[in-house]
């Protein structure tokens, strides 16, 4: 019995044997798999301004060159009215795809940059593929990269955007304009030329001296004192006025059984102006009529440098070339630099009467105005 206990153990530890050397694997190859884990850039819009920005007049009240719609050329510094629009043509860009664009919008507010109120939407246009050619005048960079370049597809799109000038309840002041595009993550991109606008500035004249003539002998002439007219725009709006005078004709209030010469009305025309500002006077007066505002009458400057005036109660756009204050040195067929007033700015006139005889009456009715456009 002793001797067949040692027998088994020894078999017991021969197959332990055995056991450690066999492989543990049976197949003919092997591997492993590896998880992955990809975080896609949430890639915020970029935006361009490309070849189309254009500033519209409006249909209301057009100005000298621009009829409604029409660029507004004549617009050389940043106010604006309402009706009056700007437009822009602008590149989107969105690696995530652009189809991810939830919205592009142009803004208007206090700061410059994004955030600011949103008050029209840009209209979409198309999306780009390899036939459609990304404009030079977009300059459409990422990073060193051009876009024309490195061109990928379902990336890009154009979109058109107009913001019209609202009325001054909602718009008025200076504010900063500018596109902003607005991804599916709420992330924001903005155009990098954002504008500085005036919009709706308050706009005015402000006469300072009277017209007054006192015992003036009929068949004389009688001059006024010298009177000054200040463009009174809003401080900081730069609005630039182009200026105009028209007059009605004189009448008695009292009943005095005035005549002068034949019945009881002064005609405007015995009444004519001397204007300077600066450099220019109507000693140099291009006395250019079109015969639209008062066919009856021709501006004529006479050999004293005094101008007749158009007769005329209300502003409209038939006194261009016929009632301006000034006409002297005309600019590309268009406007006068000597008839424009800056904010601020003044001009001096003297009134000459020459008064009919026979004549009787104190005519202290009727007026002479002054007109200011904004250019």
């Amino acid at each position: 019995m002793k001797k067949m206990k040692t027998t088994l153990t020894l078999i017991v530890l021969s197959l332990l044997a055995v056991s450690l050397v066999m492989p543990t694997v049976l197949a003919i190859d092997t591997g492993i798999g590896l998880d992955i884990d990809i975080t896609t850039e949430d890639f915020a819009p970029m935006v361009w301004m490309c070849d189309s920005r254009v500033v519209a007049d409006d249909y209301v009240e057009w100005g000298r060159f621009s009829e409604g719609g029409d660029e507004l050329l004549e617009r050389i510094n940043n106010y604006a009215f309402t009706g009056e629009s700007i437009s822009w043509r602008v590149l989107v860009l969105d690696k995530n795809g652009a189809d991810k664009v939830k919205d592009v919008y142009v803004t208007v507010g206090s700061t410059q940059g994004d955030g600011n109120p949103i008050e029209a939407n840009c209209e979409f246009d198309d999306v780009l593929d390899s036939s459609t050619e990304i404009l030079d005048s977009c300059n459409a960079m990422v990073g060193q990269a051009d876009l024309a370049e490195v061109f990928h597809e379902n990336t890009l799109a154009y979109y058109d955007c107009t913001l019209t000038v609202e009325t001054a309840d909602s718009m008025a002041g200076e504010m900063w304009v500018t596109v902003e595009a607005e991804d599916n993550d709420g992330l924001l991109g903005t155009m990098a030329e954002n504008e500085y606008w005036f919009f709706n500035p308050i706009i005015g004249l402000d006469v300072t001296g009277s017209l007054a003539f006192s015992d003036v002998t009929p068949g004389t002439y009688s001059y006024s004192p010298t009177l000054t007219v200040q463009n009174d725009a809003e401080a900081g709006s730069g609005v630039m006025l182009d200026m105009f005078i028209s007059g009605t004709n004189f009448y008695d209030s009292a009943s005095s059984g005035a005549k002068c010469p034949t019945t009881n009305e002064l005609d405007l025309s015995s009444f004519r102006y001397f204007a300077t500002n600066g450099a220019y006077s109507t000693l140099g007066d291009e006395e250019d009529d079109g015969n639209t505002y008062d066919p009856a009458v021709t501006r004529d400057s006479d050999a004293e440098g005094y101008v007749n005036i158009q007769h005329g109660d209300h502003f409209d756009r038939t006194m261009y070339e016929e009632a301006e204050i000034l006409q002297d040195q005309q600019l590309f067929g268009l406007y006068y630099p000597a008839n424009i007033l800056a904010p601020g700015a003044e001009m001096s006139l003297t009134f000459r009467l020459n008064l009919p005889e026979p004549c009787n009456g104190d005519f202290d009715t009727g007026s002479i105005f002054f007109w200011g456009e904004a250019i």
